[in-house]
């Protein structure tokens, strides 16, 4: 009897931890679809916040990438060589490579020249830990009031084409 009784504690407290650690599996970006509290170190060397954002525009895109990722520099061209169809958008391209490595990418493409464009390093590894990215680039899409919209993980959801982008952020 004396078994029995310490195998249903076992078994009850196996699945009180069970069920507490799902939670811990839910990302962040899940619980709370507002644009997250980050801290973003701009090529220039200056910090950037969530309050820093600008209001103008109707929608803000945070894309995490890899300065040598492939896609990455596709996605970086084809949003520059669309901006004109874009510019109703803000674009927060976050990365966690050497802030030299950032600068480099932003100067190639000509990102830290467009005034919709801010470009930096994550270097608290904030942003792919409240996404939990996997692959790059992630896209994280909001609207005008900084709700999240829309996720492009390259995992669950393909990259849209440049077309397509533009579409949804004219559409919504």
């Amino acid at each position: 009897m004396k078994q029995l009784i310490v195998f249903c504690i076992g078994l009850i407290l196996g699945f009180t931890v069970q069920a507490q650690g799902t939670t811990e599996d839910v990302a962040p970006y899940k619980k709370d679809p507002t644009i997250p509290a980050f801290n973003i170190q701009l090529v220039d060397s200056s910090w950037y916040t969530k309050e820093q954002l600008p209001t103008q525009y109707a929608h803000t895109i945070i894309i995490y990438f890899s300065p040598e990722c492939g896609h990455c520099q596709h996605e970086a061209k084809e949003i520059v060589q669309h901006m004109d169809s874009l510019k109703n958008t803000f674009f927060l391209f976050v990365a966690y490579k050497p802030l030299e490595d950032v600068k480099g990418f932003a100067a190639y493409y000509g990102l830290d020249k467009l005034a919709n464009v801010r470009i930096g390093r994550d270097p608290k590894y904030f942003i792919p830990a409240f996404y939990r990215v996997k692959y790059t680039p992630f896209l994280a899409v909001y609207n005008k009031k900084g709700l999240l919209e829309k996720i492009y993980d390259t995992e669950n959801t393909p990259l849209p084409e440049t077309s397509e982008l533009i579409a949804f952020v004219n559409r919504n």
